[in-house]
């Protein structure tokens, strides 16, 4: 007999969210050909794991339009983790190896074992530096990627795409020592760096407003003593809602929305993350966000970004016909 639970309204879906240590959901139509592919994935899943700390539902958005609203579900198949009522962890598309690797997550997470650092590079989920806040989600994926504008980036380094890379970032160790050797071609730097100097500047447009909770910055340290080596930020300025990139004297005259300060000690010794936290209130409809990189934390001409992910809300669902996404793998 299948373990699985058929939510069968927005009550049941509460009442099991509230006290399921961790519940994994799996977020279907009868129409989408890649939700019945992977269907068997699911259920071996379950079958497997399921017990009185982790439980595996099915939601049928078409009937259960409510409880996919509640979570901005709009892509099919979406599967969702949730620890102590909380997403944990999202995955849209059929893929059998991603959705492996977040059950995983989540049964690790039922033992209380640490998954604040995201699985590692190359399993298929999002990497994430640091947690995601309580009560708000990862909303990286809402950036319109062949929008996003750069200026003062060094073309040797990585482009601004990135920034939002879903995989670990690779360190300048492993891109310098271990990508070159016979028959192998040198790995590209998976970072970006300033160029000319310190000041760097990002423009991101979104698919929908979003609204913005905090930031969070990945910027690998300095493996060398070299004076020359990048620095991470110290002082950033963002500005919300313009149309294109801002250069660099409009962003020193206008005013920014918030200033930012990070210290050294805001930096997770782990990840090479910091969390920039932000007044919640002025960040409520952006739909693009610019991050003015003023100056680094030391004497160097550069700064280096591995990473950028923003956590908050999404914006309405959007109208129009729910989207199936991918094939099984």
């Amino acid at each position: 007999m299948s373990k699985t639970v058929e939510i069968t309204s927005t009550e049941q879906f509460l009442t099991l969210l509230s006290s399921t240590p961790v519940l994994i959901a799996d977020f279907y139509a009868d129409w989408c050909g890649p939700c019945k592919a992977i269907a068997p994935v699911f259920e071996s899943l379950s079958a497997q794991h399921s017990g009185a700390k982790v439980k595996f539902v099915k939601v049928n958005v078409d009937n259960q339009q409510e409880v996919a609203g509640l979570f901005n579900v709009t892509a099919m198949p979406t599967f969702m983790i949730f620890k102590d009522g909380e997403v944990l962890r999202e995955v849209k598309g059929a893929g059998k190896d991603a959705l492996t690797n977040i059950v995983m997550l989540g049964v690790r997470a039922s033992k209380g074992e640490d998954t604040s650092a995201g699985p590692a590079e190359g399993d298929g989920t999002a990497w994430l530096g640091a947690p995601v806040p309580r009560g708000y989600q990862d909303i990286t994926d809402e950036v319109e990627v062949k929008g996003i504008d750069m200026l003062n980036r060094d073309d040797e380094a990585g482009l601004g795409k990135c920034l939002f890379d879903t995989q670990a970032p690779r360190t300048a160790e492993t891109t310098k020592a271990g990508d070159k050797g016979k028959g192998k071609e040198e790995i590209k730097p998976d970072w970006v760096e300033s160029d000319t100097d310190e000041q760097l500047i990002v423009f991101m447009p979104f698919q929908s407003s979003i609204k913005i909770h905090s930031l969070h910055i990945t910027s690998l340290p300095p493996y060398s003593d070299d004076d020359e080596a990048p620095m991470r930020p110290k002082t950033i300025k963002l500005f919300t809602n313009h149309s294109h990139i801002i250069g660099f004297e409009d962003a020193d005259d206008i005013t920014p929305v918030q200033t930012c300060e990070i210290s050294p000690k805001d930096w997770d010794p782990k990840t090479g993350t910091a969390k920039v936290e932000l007044r919640y209130v002025k960040f409520q409809r952006v739909s693009s966000l610019v991050v003015y990189f003023v100056d680094g934390d030391g004497d160097g001409e550069k700064i280096r970004v591995d990473r950028l992910r923003l956590m908050g809300e999404k914006g309405e669902k959007r109208e129009g016909t729910l989207e199936k996404v991918g094939d099984a793998e």
